[in-house]
């Protein structure tokens, strides 16, 4: 009986032991993966697809040396990003420039955001499946262009100064259609959202159209615009963030790196002239 009761006990040592060796093992590792997970940051960016979204990719890797994780949320409409952005969804966005984004707070009062830096401009151009030349436009032909106010505005610069069009003195980038002073031609004009305005060419006779859309519908803005914007334009995509966090570590990497010699090849060898440096 008492080597029973010896061998017994034996064994209840033995499984004590081994559950101790067993239980310090699973502590170590979970100690080493938090850590691990400590020491990276996320940084969670709204984007659309292109080229913000692909630009944003080729920092992936730059950002991860910097122990800062990119997460990219896509987006494909211009609103929805600003405020997942104020809402606190988002560390920051990437998609517009800075005139939609002060058009947007003047309309949207509760929603504070500044521009973190400049990253590149995309030239919007004029597109057609009707005609291979401007000048072949008829009278009356239609023209859509997009319905928000900043790049709306900015569509009707683009007609003026490829001569279909003249605005009234001083509107500039604010002209609205009732700021059109002479349309000799009497172009009649079709408001939609920004990202559906290509859809709108196989029904319009031209379409005023952002290169990021152009692109997403395999559209070469270098090759397939008929007129578009030069390097001068004044409209670089921004990097957004709520006011107070540009000077977040994380934000300031983010645009270390977007500002690097490395995005800057990857956008012109990319892009070949359809997205432009701004830095």
């Amino acid at each position: 009986m008492k080597k029973v009761l010896a061998l017994i006990a034996a064994l209840v040592v033995a499984t004590l032991a081994f559950a101790g060796c067993g239980g310090s093992q699973s502590s170590s590792s979970s100690s080493s993966s938090a850590a691990q997970t400590s020491g990276t940051k996320t940084l969670k960016v709204g984007a659309t697809a292109v080229p913000h979204a692909e630009i944003l990719e080729a920092a992936k890797p730059l950002l991860e040396k910097e122990g800062i994780k990119l997460d990219i949320v896509e987006f494909n409409d211009y609103v929805q990003p600003n405020l997942a952005l104020n809402d606190k969804e988002l560390d920051a966005n990437f998609y517009q420039h800075d005139p939609y984004l002060q058009n947007f707070m003047e309309e949207h009062k509760e929603v504070k955001l500044v521009s973190a830096g400049g990253v590149h401009i995309e030239p919007m151009g004029i597109y057609s499946k009707k005609v291979k030349d401007l000048k072949d436009l008829k009278d009356g032909a239609t023209i859509s262009i997009p319905n928000d106010p900043t790049n709306g505005g900015r569509a009707l610069l683009l007609l003026e100064k490829a001569g279909l069009l003249k605005l009234k003195d001083g509107v500039k980038e604010k002209a609205t259609l009732q700021d059109i002073a002479e349309n000799t031609k009497n172009f009649k004009f079709q408001e939609v959202e920004a990202a559906q305005v290509p859809r709108t060419l196989d029904d319009v006779d031209a379409a005023i159209i952002n290169s990021n859309f152009a692109m997403q519908v395999q559209l070469d803005p270098t090759k397939d615009a008929l007129f578009i914007e030069d390097s001068t334009s004044p409209y670089v995509n921004i990097v957004a963030v709520r006011q107070g966090d540009e000077n977040r570590p994380e934000i300031q990497a983010l645009m270390k790196v977007l500002h690097s010699q490395e995005i800057k090849d990857f956008i012109n060898n990319k892009y070949k002239g359809a997205v432009v440096p701004a830095f």
